[in-house]
């Protein structure tokens, strides 16, 4: 089935140029079908560009999609206009009685910082207490995966002597998840961070389990027991060239940065990287679709009770 998401964003040409399906309000309301509520809780600077990947994995799952775009009530966005988030976004406050299928929360980077000091750290507090009455199922990535865990089992994270950049095998660890079905045994997935979850660390809390993880930069991909609380450390929804523009990024600004592990064919930042985690970014969103497909109440009411 179609994503459905406004026809006046700026990622919906970009997706119909690439092939994935959309629907418009015409057709959506047409079908006798309920689609999926998904929210996206964009804390990224650059809001359009992960619009545009997120929206790009759910478009290629087999069930309707209806996307709403969240942000953070209380915190000015420098690197996306305010035009754009005046109209394609609500803030968190003016959601907070619906009720979701899914919620995606991005990462930001600002892994150096203590959670406390934040500014929206109260915020995201409430966020996280409010996904557990209101979503069926969330999904953490990055920064917001760190911040899920220390919130709601004070795992904490480690700062690293250098940035966790690059390309990187990861290993299964939990075949049986309805998440990791149809993984390969190991896989490789871009990570960008100067922060880690250690396994060793997550081993030790009960209530929550390890789906994947790096040898060399910890959890991937963990998951609260019992529930449908998913942390994801590491980019999935990278394009392939995502790393390579952080890169050239901080080269031009003369900010120290070392070459992106495993990611520029020959070390060589002149030759075209292949994105080599596509599919399994894919595959996971997809089986996270099914799984809450699988468990939810029709009665989107019902869910949180």
């Amino acid at each position: 089935m179609p994503i459905k998401i406004p026809d006046k964003l700026p990622a919906f040409q970009t997706l119909v140029n690439e092939g994935v399906r959309l629907m418009t309000e015409t057709v959506a309301v047409r079908q006798d079908i309920r689609p999926m509520q998904i929210g996206l809780l964009n804390l990224m600077p650059n809001k359009i560009k992960t619009e545009l990947q997120f929206a790009r994995l759910l478009g290629a799952t087999p069930l309707q999609v209806e996307l709403s775009l969240i942000r953070i009530g209380n915190h000015t966005s420098k690197n996306t206009a305010e035009e754009h988030l005046l109209n394609f976004y609500q803030p968190w406050e003016a959601v907070k009685q619906r009720k979701f299928d899914g919620l995606l929360i991005t990462g930001t980077p600002i892994e150096h910082i203590p959670y406390e000091d934040v500014t929206y750290w109260s915020e995201m507090q409430q966020i996280f207490d409010w996904t557990e009455t209101n979503v069926h199922s969330t999904v953490n990535v990055c920064w917001a995966g760190m911040a899920a865990l220390y919130h709601f089992h004070k795992i904490q994270k480690h700062q690293l002597p250098e940035k966790a950049f690059g390309v990187y095998r990861q290993k299964i660890t939990k075949t049986s998840s309805p998440f990791m079905i149809g993984f390969s045994d190991e896989f490789q997935i871009p990570i960008s961070r100067w922060a880690e979850i250690r396994t060793a660390d997550v081993a030790a809390c009960p209530d929550v389990d390890v789906l994947a993880y790096s040898e060399s930069k910890g959890v991937c991909i963990a998951q609260t027991k019992g529930t449908r609380r998913l942390y994801v450390l590491d980019h999935m929804e990278y394009d392939g060239n995502s790393l390579g523009d952080e890169y050239s990024r901080d080269v031009a600004a003369n900010v120290p940065i070392k070459l992106p592990h495993n990611y520029f064919p020959n070390d060589d930042p002149s030759q075209t990287p292949l994105n080599r985690w596509r599919p399994h970014g894919h595959l996971f969103i997809s089986n996270w679709i099914n799984e809450i497909y699988q468990t939810v109440p029709f009665d989107i009411e019902k869910v949180g009770t």
